[in-house]
């Protein structure tokens, strides 16, 4: 590990990183996340109507147009990296909008029991990127690229203040309500 650092500075320092396979990885991971956030922006407006709570379908508006944001902060970080913005089908991601599916078809419409269920799938998301864009960001350290650094470093927080949202939203009144339905 100590010697891939090393190689990733050096080569930093030279500036062939473009030419090494960890560089090709790092973009390769970005065009997956890239490929997650254009989905999810298409998914979060389903998941916003298909909650009762006012408060959660507030917090999938607003994550809406975040999402938005974390897609434009990608195509700009493509930019900085000279490589073309181009989505690759992220596995995970389709796997966890899949799932928030089958909780709006197996569970009952205007029901505290759905908004749970749709919590716990967003928030499974949101576990997923907080863990990609906590990742992707040590990379960009890796391969000096602090400007690239910072751009990851805004979304992982907006990711893990969505989460803590959806946590609030959970423990303020939805779980509580679904237990008595």
């Amino acid at each position: 590990m100590a010697s891939t650092k090393a190689a990733a500075k050096s080569a930093a320092k030279t500036g062939k990183i473009e030419d090494t396979e960890f560089h090709e990885f790092f973009v390769d991971e970005l065009k997956d996340i890239y490929w997650a956030e254009k989905h999810l922006a298409k998914a979060l407006p389903k998941l916003q109507k298909a909650s009762t709570s006012p408060e959660l379908a507030a917090a999938f508006e607003k994550h809406a147009v975040e999402t938005e944001g974390h897609v434009a902060t990608l195509e700009e970080v493509f930019e900085l990296l000279e490589e073309k913005p181009v989505a690759k089908k992220c596995d995970a991601m389709a796997g966890l909008l899949e799932e928030a599916n089958g909780i709006i078809s197996d569970t009952d419409k205007g029901t505290m029991i759905r908004d749970a269920g749709l919590i716990l799938a967003a928030q499974k998301v949101e576990h997923y990127e907080i863990a990609t864009y906590g990742t992707l960001r040590v990379f960009a350290q890796n391969i000096g690229r602090d400007d690239i650094v910072d751009l990851l470093s805004q979304t992982l927080e907006n990711e893990k203040a969505t989460d803590v949202t959806l946590t609030e939203i959970a423990v303020g009144a939805v779980n509580a309500q679904a237990v008595s339905e």
